[in-house]
């Protein structure tokens, strides 16, 4: 997956691993806790992606439902966007647990949310199925050891 265009023109990449190392930018100041993060970042862009894509039994039987457009679409991957910078902001400062498992979860879990970012942008609804899958098992996976 290549660069994508940046609003100021320079290309940035597309995938978190891709990002490398950089220079050291400007200080920042942590001020959320993990809960605050949790709460008011991962767990509506999570229900945004689950949700996303799926059937319910109505009056009229099964029916199955999906973005319709590219504004619903874009909606999907917006969440999707913020659940991967909400893996960088679990990684900073005082919210870093320790450097093993935490660190390891929450890129799996970075995983997921660009897979989840991936198939929004495709428009894909059996890979937005497929990432929803992936990104419940990380966040499984992590409360395993971590919830509080």
């Amino acid at each position: 997956m290549g660069p994508t265009p940046h609003p100021t023109g320079s290309a940035r990449p597309t995938h978190p691993a891709a990002a490398g190392p950089t220079a050291a930018g400007p200080a920042t100041t942590p001020v959320a806790t993990v809960k605050q993060i949790m709460s008011a970042i991962v767990m509506p862009g999570a229900n945004t992606v689950y949700m996303a894509v799926g059937g319910r039994s109505t009056a009229n039987g099964f029916e199955e439902f999906a973005p319709k457009n590219d504004e619903e679409w874009a909606v999907v991957g917006n969440s999707a966007a913020a659940l991967v910078e909400s893996g960088n902001l679990l990684l900073m400062g005082n919210r870093l647990l320790d450097k093993g498992d935490w660190v390891k979860l929450t890129r799996e879990f970075m995983k997921a949310s660009q897979a989840a970012l991936d198939a929004a942008n495709k428009k894909s609804k059996d890979d937005i199925l497929t990432a929803g899958g992936e990104l419940n098992m990380s966040c499984d996976n992590c409360h395993e050891k971590y919830q509080r």
